[in-house]
């Protein structure tokens, strides 16, 4: 197991202390101090986007990918990245999705569930590898804190010009501080989850937007101008105060949250009988999957155009029930950081519809471009082309 109790596979008695040190950070106020990171990180990814323009179709997967790392890694744990302008900065992105793809593999491969089998195998030492490469990273920035924290105390907090505490202090300190908090194993299963769930999450769902824009240029027309009202034809810095006017880009990220959920299933473990209106009675003990994919495409609830990408259903009031969209899970044990990738997604999106008109691949027919994309299943659900698309600068 790479994130050990961290807080996605977690029992419940280890859960819910940790959910509830983990909260402060994931407050709205906090997490509204992020947002500048957000919209250095993603004007970096803007820029070297530039070098795509006129030249044909490119994953934009390896640009979203890389602006999320960097948020991520400075928000978790302190530690300034530039993996978007420094290959040598991605060694951490590398492992953990190397140990994401074997995961992956191993899990829909029933012949390397044996562990007696599994650990025979070459594939089992470069698994190790890039695991404890993946740990010593990590293991290496907690200590780095732990000096700060007994060198400055408590008031290290205080010494971060925008009153930021990083994921990293702040479980520090909410745990019971250096001597009584958690240790580094609980704190790496921590930061471990943050990486892998907070990168991938936002990442994901920002790249499967983007290329249902490209797709539908009525709805990017749309997106566009909502930017130029709130923006104008500025290069100003996105703010936590213009977040909440993109209404619509945000009904475009939900929508494609729907019709594309990161996680397409979750598991959950039922802890006393429960009698379903159908009459069936989930016993206790018993494992369950949530279809989230078939949740989000049902017809009863979404009507006979679930199968259509329509942000418009987003503005049209509430949701006829609040479990027909969980993209981050739903009830006590939903994503933690479901704001945190939204307000991360909407940045990056924001800055690169202002600088770009998103296309689809050349020579693309139009009865393709309406049927579902193709995707694979990594941890993470992805676009089997790692997110094609092209890209002309817009003309102020």
């Amino acid at each position: 197991m790479v994130i050990g109790n961290g807080l996605i596979f977690a029992p419940v008695n280890i859960w819910h202390r940790r959910r509830k040190i983990m909260a402060p950070f994931f407050n709205l106020k906090n997490l509204h101090h992020i947002v500048p990171l957000f919209n250095e990180k993603s004007s970096i990814m803007v820029d070297l986007m530039r070098a795509e323009v006129g030249a044909g179709e490119f994953p934009i997967w390896k640009y979203m990918t890389t602006y999320s790392f960097d948020t991520v890694c400075e928000t978790a744990g302190g530690h300034k990245m530039n993996s978007q302008e420094n290959p040598a900065d991605r060694i951490f992105l590398d492992s953990i999705n190397e140990v994401a793809e074997m995961v992956t593999k191993r899990v829909l491969l029933p012949w390397l569930h044996s562990d007696f089998i599994y650990k025979k195998l070459p594939e089992y030492k470069k698994f190790l590898f890039h695991k404890h490469r993946a740990y010593d990273y990590i293991d290496e920035i907690i200590q780095e804190k732990r000096k700060q924290f007994a060198t400055d105390g408590l008031k290290y907090k205080n010494n971060n010009s925008n009153g930021l505490i990083n994921f990293l202090e702040t479980i520090i300190q909410t745990s019971g501080g250096l001597e009584k908090g958690y240790s580094d194993i609980e704190i790496r299963e921590e930061i471990i989850v943050m990486a892998v769930a907070g990168n991938d999450t936002s990442a994901v769902g920002a790249s499967f937007t983007a290329v249902l824009l490209s797709r539908y240029p009525d709805v990017q027309a749309k997106v566009h101008q909502e930017l130029q009202e709130v923006f104008g034809d500025s290069d100003r810095a996105v703010t936590p105060e213009d977040l909440p006017r993109l209404k619509y880009l945000e009904a475009v990220i939900k929508e494609s949250l729907r019709l594309y959920p990161p996680v397409p299933i979750v598991a959950r473990e039922v802890r006393n009988d429960v009698a379903l209106p159908s009459g069936i009675t989930l016993v206790d003990g018993t494992s369950i999957l949530i279809h989230i994919w078939g949740t989000h495409r049902d017809p009863s609830y979404w009507g006979a155009d679930a199968e259509l990408f329509r942000p418009e259903r987003f503005l049209e009031g509430p949701l006829r029930h609040p479990a027909m969209f969980i993209p981050f899970s739903y009830s006590i044990r939903g994503c933690i950081g479901a704001t945190y990738a939204m307000l991360s997604a909407k940045t990056a999106l924001a800055n690169l519809l202002r600088r770009y008109r998103l296309l689809p691949p050349a020579g693309a027919r139009a009865e393709d471009l309406t049927r579902p994309l193709p995707v694979k299943y990594n941890i993470m659900m992805k676009a089997s082309d790692d997110f094609l698309i092209r890209v002309e600068e817009r003309k102020k």
